[in-house]
């Protein structure tokens, strides 16, 4: 038995990555890859001492439950990063040493691109000294979800502690924050990446974009952080934003930067980092068996003051989840239409090269992405209404900025309402203004504010252009990237 964390998840080259190790083996090894075009093996560690440490124990005292919220505190391993590797994404393996056999059981098979998800495992980004210098395109790897949603879980150990599972809330004051609080120093392994991540970054790198990669805390903690950009990637699933996140966002929208949101249920959360950044806190609506007794929910973005933020996500997105959806995720990521996003304004250049078509000839329109999982397996949308020639528009009721342009949009009938039945079970999936009228619908579209904002609506469209499902998906995408790439300067 062998698991670990990172003490943190990004680091500049020619830095130092700590790995925080607990196994029963009586030594240890570490193997590096980076995540690319392939997963390529790019060095191996010297041997360790194995130690075996303990969690620590569940707050509410759950017999068998370690905390989701504090500090797991295993020694670290320090390791430099070599100054000749790349920008990107790195997984870590770990490796027991020291058993039976000729080579120790220290040697096993390299990990290839199928077999990136599981446990004795984790992933850094590796950034360069000069940001800007290799790519003005900054993918952001959304780790605050992926922190909210790690289980700690390891083979033969289902401890099931999260922000989802057995959560840990705090009532405040006293100079305490209201909420439910998850640690970023815990195991967990890799899962999330190698569902969004990896192919659309292996698409990426073999049709010749490279980009730069930085995490969330990156965003929150340098203000200057995007101002060496021109595009900034989010990608599948991207809930938990912090206020930092999102001013350095909106700002750099302002300053005539662009974003593109290949993500749903996107900024739906608002976080607190503490503990020096290796934790957050978030007031969140999670249920506790089949009640609801931390509501009103004070960090959901859209929600009025003073039960949430008041500050609707759509003003920055274009969309929100609470005019989307989910789907049921019992069998992860559960069942999803396959019509795809019904196509508006064909002429726009985002749809350039396609041959897809809206209608507008008296014909039917044309489906984007028909056949395959696109829409889901949660999706964002905007308040809309249809004009005399069927055509969706934004109606800007719900925070929707007026210049938003559907062009494309996919009518949820139905949406899955029986929530308890959820993997995750919290209650999100039915939320809504009563006052829209509209029917919810995952909703692709664009709208500028200085800059460019291209929203998806779906978590999945890094899936389906990745694993290049579909030729139309393929050729948005390369419209969006290379249009968006570099900003246009703004007058005067």
């Amino acid at each position: 038995m062998i698991e670990g964390y990172l003490g943190r998840e990004s680091v500049i080259v020619g830095g130092e990555v700590l790995l925080h190790i607990s196994t029963d083996a009586p030594l240890f090894r570490l193997r590096f890859y980076r995540l690319g075009q392939d997963l390529a093996h790019v060095g191996e560690s010297g041997t360790y001492r194995g130690t075996l440490h303990t969690p620590p124990a569940h707050p509410d005292r759950i017999p068998g439950l370690a905390s989701p919220a504090d500090d797991w505190n295993w020694p670290p391993v320090s390791l430099p990063v070599p100054e000749d590797w790349q920008p990107g994404i790195y997984l870590v393996e770990f490796i027991e040493c020291g058993g039976p056999g000729p080579d120790g059981g220290g040697n096993p098979p390299l990990l290839d691109a199928e077999h990136l998800e599981g446990h004795a495992r984790e992933f850094f980004v590796v950034r360069p000294r000069v940001p800007g210098g290799h790519s003005r395109i900054l993918y952001k790897k959304s780790a605050f979800t992926r922190h909210a949603y790690n289980r700690s879980d390891r083979p033969g150990l289902e401890r099931a502690v999260s922000l989802y599972d057995h959560p840990v809330h705090r009532t405040g004051g006293e100079g305490t924050l209201r909420g439910h609080k998850v640690s970023f120093h815990r195991p967990g392994g890799v899962i999330d990446l190698a569902y969004w991540d990896a192919p659309f970054i292996a698409w990426l790198e073999r049709n010749g974009y490279p980009v730069e990669y930085c995490t969330d805390l990156d965003l929150h903690e340098d203000p200057a952080l995007l101002s060496s950009y021109d595009l900034l990637l989010s990608v599948g699933h991207d809930e938990y934003w912090s206020v930092a996140m999102r001013t350095h966002a909106e700002r750099f929208v302002r300053e005539g930067g662009n974003i593109a949101f290949l993500s749903a249920n996107t900024c739906w959360w608002r976080v607190h980092p503490t503990d020096g950044n290796t934790a957050f806190v978030s007031d969140t609506d999670h249920h506790v068996g089949d009640e609801y007794p931390y509501s009103p929910a004070t960090d959901q973005w859209w929600t009025p003051e003073p039960d949430g933020v008041g500050n609707p996500e759509n003003s920055l997105t274009g969309v929100s989840f609470r005019n989307g959806g989910m789907w049921p995720a019992t069998q992860w990521p559960g069942d999803r239409p396959r019509a795809g996003y019904t196509v508006q304004h064909a002429g726009h250049w985002i749809y350039e090269g396609t041959g897809l078509r809206d209608g507008s000839d008296g014909g039917t329109p044309d489906r984007l992405g028909s056949g395959t999982p696109l829409i889901g397996y949660e999706c964002d949308g905007a308040a809309y209404a249809y004009d005399a020639y069927g055509t969706a528009h934004a109606t800007g009721e719900d925070g929707t900025p007026d210049s938003f342009l559907i062009l494309g949009i996919y009518v949820l009938e139905p949406v899955h309402e029986d929530f308890h039945h959820f993997k995750w079970g919290h209650w999100n999936g039915p939320v809504r203004e009563a006052a829209i009228s509209s029917p919810r619908a995952a909703t692709m579209g664009i709208h500028t504010a200085g800059g460019t904002v291209f929203t998806a609506g779906t978590t999945d469209w890094s899936v389906v252009c990745g694993h290049e499902q579909d030729p139309a998906v393929v050729r948005v995408t390369r419209n969006l990237l290379d249009r968006l790439r570099h900003r246009t300067p703004l007058p005067g």
